[in-house]
């Protein structure tokens, strides 16, 4: 009997990303090592969609998931990232940006190592090996489809199948993993926010019609004319995410909004904004999460990552950690880190998102993650693996 074929459109995902947050607010409440694990509730809610998706398919019902909505959301989420993006603050944390820049791509440096030594080992090809590590890890979904087809031409046959399946991997790990490295060493060290940061106490968003609506409508311009400024990089052949240049055009508008108030953003508001969208983006990518692409990976697939999953944590503990300064908002960006490295930066936003909620702002990690996780490791993976297709045996 042939398995039927649901398809969720885009007011079913947005519908379905709103139950779920409420899903996995509940989850935590009555498990509490949910909530100890610093697991976002977006992550338990969307995790309860995507196992539910792999026990039903070719079952009872398979489903099809329109994804209009997830870009929307996911671009809306580092929109208010580029509002908040004071220059001040920009300036302020500059340097830690290119630090930690340089860890993370000494973090994909050595995921490729790893994979291409221990795979070679396992008796992979080695393009799977590099591939499977800073292609599908630090790279994400993008970069295993970017490089796939190219790798399976250099002779790495299913390098696709097995960089989307390794991606795959990445996100549902980082989504349970980023939120608990971060909170140990937290709570390890007893750390608390800068005292100018949790002492300071800033004026309250205004709550009324009008100045919800200008935010909005900041939002909104912002991310218009952010996609046209991406669609004019693209077209000159620079490869780049789509949300890019809305998250500049609106660090622009920020910082002509602090210079002449036109548009008197609160970053309050802005941060309220941002927590909704990207609660709501986390379930709908989620809920198009491919579980059943795990099963594609064999035995040495399966040790090669968790390997790799290991030394993702090693390197926040003891290179991380330490190398931005030992603070508060060095564990944030800890987890950050883990988040990127091992998924998506989505994954780290949340991570740090919860930690924020429970410990207190960490400002300055919102910058530098998201340039780093969001944009700049992508120069570094698409080196790292142009650098495998030339130099490696075939």
């Amino acid at each position: 009997m042939p398995v039927a074929t649901l398809k969720l459109t885009t007011p079913h995902v947005l519908g379905l990303a709103a139950l779920g947050v409420v899903l996995g607010e509940g989850l935590k409440r009555r498990l509490p090592i949910l909530d100890r694990l610093n697991i976002p509730a977006s992550v338990v809610g969307g995790l309860v969609y995507a196992f539910a998706a792999l026990a039903l398919r070719d079952r009872w019902v398979n489903f099809e998931v329109e994804s209009s909505i997830r870009d929307l959301l996911q671009t809306a989420f580092f929109t208010t990232i580029g509002l908040n993006a004071s220059w001040s603050l920009v300036r302020a944390g500059g340097a830690q940006v290119l630090w930690f820049w340089a860890l993370a791509s000494g973090g994909a440096v050595l995921q490729g190592l790893l994979g291409v030594g221990l795979g070679s080992v396992l008796g992979m090809h080695p393009l799977l090996g590099a591939i499977s590590g800073p292609g599908a890890l630090a790279g994400g979904p993008a970069t295993s489809l970017a490089f796939g087809e190219l790798f399976e031409k250099l002779g790495a046959g299913a390098a696709t199948t097995v960089g989307l399946a390794s991606a795959t991997f990445g996100i549902t790990v980082a989504g349970l993993l980023s939120g608990y490295v971060g909170g140990r060493l937290i709570c390890g060290a007893g750390l608390q926010p800068a005292a100018h940061v949790a002492g300071s106490q800033p004026a309250a968003p205004s709550q009324d019609a009008p100045g919800l609506m200008r935010h909005v409508l900041a939002l909104a311009a912002a991310m218009g004319l952010g996609s046209m400024l991406s669609a004019t990089i693209q077209r000159a052949g620079v490869v780049l995410p789509g949300y890019i240049g809305a998250m500049i055009v609106a660090a622009v508008l920020r910082n002509l909004d602090e210079r002449f108030g036109f548009a008197r953003l609160a970053s309050a508001q802005v941060a309220q904004i941002g927590a909704v969208a990207l609660y709501l983006f986390i379930v709908s990518a989620l809920l198009t999460l491919r579980l059943w692409e795990l099963a594609h990976l064999a035995l040495p697939m399966i040790v090669l990552l968790v390997v790799q999953v290991g030394l993702v944590w090693a390197l926040c503990r003891v290179m991380v950690y330490p190398a931005m300064g030992r603070s508060y908002e060095a564990a944030v960006m800890a987890a950050g880190y883990a988040g990127f490295m091992l998924g998506v930066t989505a994954n780290a936003l949340a991570a740090m998102e919860e930690l924020e909620r429970k410990h207190g702002p960490a400002p300055r990690a919102f910058i530098v993650v998201p340039l780093v996780g969001a944009f700049l490791i992508d120069f570094t993976d698409a080196l790292l693996l142009t650098l495998a297709a030339n130099l490696l045996p075939r």
